[in-house]
């Protein structure tokens, strides 16, 4: 006889697995723990074979016959209803790893190792926030550079338009992984060229104008700090590095006998020299006994064992009466230095780039490496130190091939 929902309804656990047949080849099987699983019993080429439909009650009893009428009618056709429901299974796994979002979060989790945590973060906050709630489901192979701008627009309406510019980066990385991966044949993100109006320049802003430089080192020299900000805060435009790379400055990194900072440099995971000026090195010494005992050169105030907080040099900044959006950045004295290196001291942009710590080939093809323009760049870093203080002390500078007076 059939079974009713009730008889399914009210079927109890014995201390054996147990069976109740519908008809057509459907039973419920009842395990020891109460389960109650809908199965298709089968013969496919002179095998007995079993097919689940899945529980119940999600699956109820009328959901049970028409997935068996299904199954008899592909086995009438000369298909094994198995087979079928693994094929499909295959396909929709395929599917859900083509979709935008599941190809992106390969694509990052293959990268992020080479990353620094900070830089990794604000790439998947930013995929997860901007791009996944109306890219994410999609399959990668049919994302139209259409529905990217969409996306993209709607981050510029709110005013982000550097994050709209970083997010279609993004997802041409990830395009750009699809295709290689093979599941997508092009990257539409190149037909956008253009579309995005051009990021505001000064996006670190960046004082560039030597009257107003030395203005502001005075500013600083003046600024109400304790000395590991001030510190910070005075080394920030003689060194140039990036902020979160200064700030996380250990004392194992610095040998002030050598003038030298050896240190990874986060973004790119290379080794990097930062030949240290004579006006660097008196600053760091000046700071060694209340800090050297320690493992961070500017340790955090509250003396927990972290180096200070990213924003302290842009509010020791702030102290000082400059506008941290429109005038000056900590990260905008790496723009200082190198515009007024080559437009003001005539050094060559190479020397400078490799200070920077960019990756820039040479013409032989040549990524960056820590010791090349060594010898220069000891010499570029003592003459843009001597011109700083000049400019500093109101002191006449000539701005001729290098040469200050």
């Amino acid at each position: 006889m059939p079974l009713t929902d009730t008889q399914v309804r009210k079927a109890k656990a014995s201390d054996k697995p147990t069976r109740l047949f519908d008809g057509n080849g459907l039973y419920l099987e009842i395990s020891t723990a109460g389960g109650k699983l809908w199965r298709f019993k089968y013969r496919f080429g002179r095998k007995e074979k079993r097919l689940a439909f899945g529980t119940y009650p999600e699956v109820s009893l009328a959901q049970a016959r028409e997935l068996t009428i299904e199954a008899r009618k592909l086995q009438a056709n000369g298909s094994d209803p198995g087979e079928v429901k693994k094929a499909q299974k295959t396909a929709r796994e395929a599917e859900g790893k083509n979709k935008f979002e599941a190809v992106a979060r390969e694509w990052f989790g293959k990268r992020k190792q080479n990353w620094a945590p900070s830089h990794s973060d604000k790439i998947i906050k930013r995929l997860e926030n901007d791009v996944f709630p109306w890219l994410g489901a999609h399959p990668v192979d049919e994302i139209t550079a259409l529905e990217i701008l969409t996306v993209l627009r709607r981050i510029e309406d709110r005013g982000a338009l550097d994050t709209a510019h970083r997010a279609l980066q993004n997802c041409g990385q990830v395009f750009r992984y699809a295709v290689a991966t093979g599941r997508a044949l092009r990257d539409p993100c190149g037909d956008l060229r253009g579309a995005l109006p051009p990021a505001r320049p000064g996006h670190f802003a960046a004082i560039t104008d030597p009257d107003r430089v030395a203005e502001l080192l005075r500013a600083i020299d003046d600024v109400p700090a304790g000395l590991v900000v001030k510190s910070a805060l005075r080394l920030a435009p003689l060194l140039f590095a990036r902020p979160g790379e200064l700030r996380m400055a250990r004392w194992t990194e610095i040998d002030l006998d050598k003038a030298e900072w050896r240190y990874t440099v986060s973004k790119t995971k290379t080794d990097h020299l930062v030949p240290l000026s004579l006006q660097a090195v008196a600053i760091l010494r000046e700071l060694h006994p209340l800090t050297g005992h320690g493992d961070y050169v500017f340790p955090g105030a509250r003396s927990n064992g972290q180096p200070m907080s990213g924003m302290a040099v842009n509010v020791a900044l702030r102290r000082a009466g400059y506008n941290t959006r429109e005038e000056q950045t900590g990260h905008g004295f790496r723009a200082m230095a190198r515009t007024i290196l080559h437009q003001e001291l005539g050094i060559a942009p190479e020397i400078i780039e490799h200070q920077l710590a960019h990756r820039v080939p040479d013409a032989l093809g040549t990524a960056y490496n820590r010791t090349k323009f060594l010898k220069e760049r000891r010499t570029m870093m003592q003459t843009w130190a001597d011109y700083l203080g000049k400019l500093k002390a109101g002191a006449e500078v000539i701005s001729l091939h290098g040469q200050a007076a």
